[in-house]
């Protein structure tokens, strides 16, 4: 045993790290930390599985209890897709990445202009039969930048050309709509609150907007990115005079390539802070009465940590109960000021340990459980200095 005393035991550790992307899961790294701190100390451990809104939140709400409902649904291009939405005591959660976001894109090639988010609509359709009191919709991982078109043609919204034509799903088709049909949304949208999980505060065009800080991603650079916010212009305008909403300016219009906008200007939604939501949904803030330390992380800390990712939010419910947090992550950006300011008392990266990059995300596991024995030696056995890098 590295640590222990009868006061510890008095005291838990409470473990909420996000995915390390390429090389750990979520529920990897929850284990990793988890059971070296059990192999390694006499402290009690409680690993939460976290997520922010995207890939991973339906498994961290499964993991807290919730039960799963399996459906198959259109991925981004068109393809079947068995995806799943999950409900607790008047709630149900979908979420658009397992549904139709860049997870799910075959063989992983970007489609800008085919690419749509009709999976999210038939995922939110089905969950509505459950007739939730409130619908949560994590947003992140989105692999199209459709304006949420996709989500409502899913929902059962109908969008047409000048000839009346339907048009099919996808941002290619936002050039030619003139008209927007909601008449075969289901009534059931007017029967529960709605919340976005996204910590994307971004609006729908121009500069800050969907394609331009997040199209590159997507595949959509040049002329691409040029036509899709054509498109979306000519869709905002579409949809603010069906609707009578000017959604396209509120933040969080251009989460999700615009799903965000589609979804407060047509389902009456609002934008909560994913990691936040999730938080809720797993118990993690009644977790920390009593807790001695948490210890968070994902893969990379850097200046997207701090516009409201899952360190941050983690911390900020950690702050609230007066329990120091540390960071464990593949690598970290952040100098001292910015760690502090997000409430960490010690940032440890496993590229201390391993600074190549190839070899770091290799071996991982093996890292993280080294890093895992350091933060035990210099957090829970007296030594609460704060420590960066």
């Amino acid at each position: 045993m590295l640590v222990g005393s009868e006061s510890m035991r008095r005291d838990r550790v409470l473990v909420a790290c996000d995915k390390f992307k390429g090389s750990l899961d979520a529920r990897s790294v929850a284990q990793c930390v988890e059971e070296t701190l059990r192999d390694n100390t006499d402290v009690p451990v409680r690993a939460f599985l976290v997520a922010d809104g995207g890939d991973g939140t339906l498994e961290a709400l499964a993991s807290a209890g919730f039960d799963s409902h399996p459906v198959t649904v259109s991925g981004p291009t068109g393809e079947g897709v068995r995806t799943r939405f999950v409900t607790r005591d008047g709630d149900a959660v979908v979420e658009l990445a397992d549904a139709c976001g860049m997870i799910r894109l075959p063989g992983g090639r970007l489609e800008p202009v085919r690419a749509s988010s009709m999976g999210l609509g038939q995922a939110i359709r089905a969950a509505l039969e459950t007739r939730p009191r409130r619908l949560v919709i994590g947003v992140g991982g989105s692999a199209s930048s459709d304006g949420g078109a996709g989500m409502l043609i899913g929902l059962g919204a109908v969008l047409r050309d000048l000839e009346g034509n339907a048009l099919p799903p996808g941002a290619g088709s936002l050039h030619g709509v003139v008209e927007l049909d909601l008449s075969g949304l289901p009534p059931g949208l007017g029967e529960c609150e709605i919340v976005l999980a996204s910590d994307v505060d971004n609006p729908l065009l121009g500069p800050r907007g969907a394609v331009a800080v997040f199209g590159r991603q997507k595949g959509a650079v040049g002329p691409i990115a040029e036509s899709l916010e054509s498109g979306l212009r000519n869709w905002e305008r579409v949809v603010r005079e069906t609707t009578g909403s000017h959604a396209a300016g509120m933040p969080g219009a251009g989460s999700a390539g615009g799903v965000g906008f589609a979804a407060m200007a047509a389902l009456g939604a609002t934008v909560s802070s994913g990691i936040a939501l999730v938080l809720e949904l797993v118990g993690f803030e009644e977790a920390l009465d009593g807790a001695r330390l948490v210890i968070t992380g994902e893969g990379s800390l850097d200046e997207q940590t701090l516009m409201g990712k899952t360190v941050m939010g983690v911390s900020a419910a950690a702050r609230r109960h007066g329990v120091p947090v540390v960071a464990v992550c593949g690598r970290s950006s952040l100098d001292a000021a910015q760690a502090a300011e997000l409430g960490l008392t010690a940032v440890h990266p496993l590229s201390d340990l391993e600074p190549i990059p190839e070899r770091s995300m290799a071996n991982a596991r093996q890292l993280l459980a080294r890093t895992t024995i350091l933060v035990a030696l210099r957090h829970l056995g007296g030594h609460d200095e704060p420590t960066w890098g």
